[in-house]
């Protein structure tokens, strides 16, 4: 899509303006991916599929509450939606096909930073080897974004929470907490470290990870979008196990160390209860070992010990995490 950097906005656009803006860029990056029928641009796409199991999930993003516009750019916030969305079908080990965008705009937006939402937001999808399905536009008082992410998986392969066993390893592919120290950044009214910003402001996601992990006889698997300790409680629950995290095994970078010393926190509060990184965490058998790109970072214990109930926990080195695990709607 051609940059518009004139005056125009969404009002002068015109509800068909914009979507015509949309479908341009859509087709303009689009690639060819197996099963699509009908691409953008009808009442809704088709996808034909052939043993596999088709893995959706659906996520809002609103302003001021997920992004800023005065902290990142359009095609930053546009890019960064889209990863986020796409890592949840990741997650259930499936590969990304395709994404659906629905936005509400006020009619005062600049056709010019819609314009680069959806190039950012194309440009992310296109990086997950995936394409741009369709969506729906609308006014709104403020931007209001959903995402719906598609992907395939071999019929009966879908890696859940559920799966956990005594004995697995613990292993995680991505970052941890510097998307949480980039924010913390930004709040202070800072830029720097560009690294932890960066971070922040685009996540950085191996699309084929959960792919890989499934395929490596991963027994659960979750995003890590609220926070480590906090999504790692959902696979401790579901499977009805305890997750212990041995601190040792995480890599904790320069930035992260020296950003935490001057604000005078532990920068492993970043990394246990941090989230927006969008890293992947599975669970392996022992006798496999963590797949490729994963670093071992724990083990999966028994629910109980000395008639004492863990199931369902987190241990951090052996204790339990008594700071807020992450990051909870309407509390």
């Amino acid at each position: 899509m051609s940059q518009d950097t004139g005056t125009n906005t969404l009002s002068s656009l015109g509800e068909f303006g914009l979507v015509g803006k949309i479908l341009s860029t859509i087709r303009e990056s689009s690639v060819s991916i197996p099963g699509i029928e009908v691409e953008a641009g009808d009442d809704a796409a088709v996808i034909n599929l052939t043993n596999a199991s088709l893995v959706i999930s659906v996520d809002m993003y609103v302003e001021g509450k997920h992004f800023r516009t005065d902290w990142s750019t359009a095609i930053e916030i546009g890019r960064r939606c889209a990863a986020a969305s796409l890592s949840d079908v990741c997650a259930m080990g499936a590969v990304p096909v395709g994404a659906l965008l629905a936005i509400g705009m006020p009619g005062s937006t600049a056709s010019h930073w819609a314009s680069e939402f959806i190039s950012g937001f194309t440009e992310e999808v296109g990086l997950a080897g995936a394409v741009v399905l369709g969506g729906d536009v609308s006014e709104s008082e403020q931007i209001v974004i959903s995402v719906s992410a598609l992907g395939t998986v071999e019929s009966g392969s879908a890696v859940t929470r559920a799966g956990a066993q005594i004995g697995d390893l613990v292993g995680i592919c991505g970052r941890s907490g510097m998307a949480a120290a980039g924010l913390r950044v930004l709040q202070r009214g800072l830029r720097s470290p560009r690294v932890l910003v960066d971070a922040f402001r685009v996540p950085k996601i191996d699309y084929l990870a959960g792919s890989r992990a499934a395929k490596h006889s991963a027994t659960s698997m979750i995003d890590i979008s609220d926070g480590l300790v906090a999504d790692l409680q959902h696979i401790a629950r579901d499977s009805q196990v305890c997750v212990e995290l041995d601190t040792s095994g995480f890599d904790v970078p320069q930035e992260l160390v020296s950003t935490a010393a001057a604000f005078g926190t532990d920068p492993m509060s970043w990394i246990l209860a941090g989230g927006d990184d969008h890293a992947l965490v599975a669970t392996f058998p022992a006798s496999v070992g963590v797949a490729q790109g994963f670093t071992t970072i724990g083990k999966i214990t028994q629910g109980t010990e000395n008639g004492v109930t863990k199931e369902g926990t987190v241990l951090i080195n052996g204790e339990p995490y008594t700071e807020s695990p992450g990051f909870r709607h309407f509390t």
